[in-house]
This record gives C-alpha cells, structure tokens and sequence, in this order.
C-alpha cells in the first residue's frame, strides 16, 4: 500500500473526485461487495497504488462517498428535531429527506438496492445512530413496530422511487411526488397545491 508521502506529486486533485464518480458508477452496475478496488483503478486507467492513495480501503471509499449526505441528513435531522410539535418534526424529515434523494439519485439507489452499504453503514456508530434518529422523526406519533416499519418504507421507498424516476423529471416536481407519498404512508394529511 502506498503512503501519502510516497505518493507522485503529479497526480491531479480531481484523481480523487473521478475516483468516487467510477466508484457510483461500478457500485450500481456490480453492487458494492462485487466491485473491487482494482476494477475501479482499471476503469479509470489507474494504477491500484493510486486508488490506494485516496482511499485504503474499499469501504473509506464508500464513506468518502457518503460523507457529504451524511452532512446534509444530519441538518435536516437537526433542524426536525427543534420542531415543538411530533407532526412538524415528521414533516420536516420528510420534506428534507425527499430533496436529499432528490439530490443524489444514483447514491440514493445504491445506498437502497445494495444491503451491503447497508451493512457497512451500520456497522459506523455515527452513520446507526443518524438512521435510528431519521426513523424516530419519521415514526413520529406512531411508536413501536409500526412506526418503525412506516418510517423504514419511507426512508427506502423515497430513495428507491428517486433512483428509479425517469432522469427527464423535473426534480422539485419529482421531491413533491416523493413528499405526497411520504405523507400517505405516514398517514399525514394531504397538502393542497
């Protein structure tokens, strides 16, 4: 394995951005368990060593990926949390959620069609404890299994439904299809456009 130190001074900085962009892309098409390091550094005409410079090992790659929606999960999840009122608080995960999957189609697909990201994120303290917070604000006054279950189709649906959507779709109109469902689901009343 390479050292940051032994790395070649002329590899670019956006090595590591097309890096993670091969990386959507394999995950996708192999899974993330089926897609190895050394296919990625082929597809992009790299050597392993500097895939191995970015990232030690496959699954710092997929937190790397990860880690920017981590950050915009945890501020919705936040933000709902200061809500005063259970259906407020479910309401803004909801909304923030569906705008987040929105966002990230192609992570919101790999992260819901794939159980082992599902398993690596689990297995990362801060990442468990953002998804049981996520699912606490969207179970809302339905403790118990069935809120659970509730909020579990929620969070998976709306990112299976965001992947799957027809690229063409307008994106605020797709979040405002993926909000209306999100609400039938929870049992929140409709809102009227």
């Amino acid at each position: 394995m390479i050292s940051a130190a032994e790395a070649p001074p002329t590899w670019p900085a956006s090595t590591r951005r097309r890096v993670l962009e091969a990386a959507i892309t394999l995950f996708g098409q192999y899974s993330f368990a089926g897609t190895s390091l050394q296919m990625i550094a082929d597809d992009l005409g790299l050597t392993k060593a500097a895939i191995y410079y970015h990232f030690r090992t496959r699954d710092d790659l997929l937190l790397a990926l990860m880690a920017p929606i981590f950050t915009e999960i945890a501020d919705v999840v936040d933000a709902a949390e200061k809500k005063k009122r259970i259906q407020l608080r479910t309401e803004r995960m909801l909304a923030g959620y569906a705008g987040i999957v929105v966002r990230h189609r192609a992570v919101a697909a790999i992260t819901t069609f794939d159980p082992s990201v599902r398993a690596v994120l689990r297995e990362q303290p801060e990442w468990s404890a953002l998804i049981d917070r996520q699912l606490v604000l969207l179970a809302g006054g339905e403790p118990g299994e069935r809120g659970l279950l509730d909020a579990t189709i929620v969070l998976t649906g709306l990112a299976a439904a965001a992947s799957a959507a027809p690229q063409h779709l307008d994106g605020e109109l797709l979040r405002l299809h993926l909000i209306d469902a999100g609400r039938r689901i929870l049992g929140l009343p409709a809102i009227t456009r």
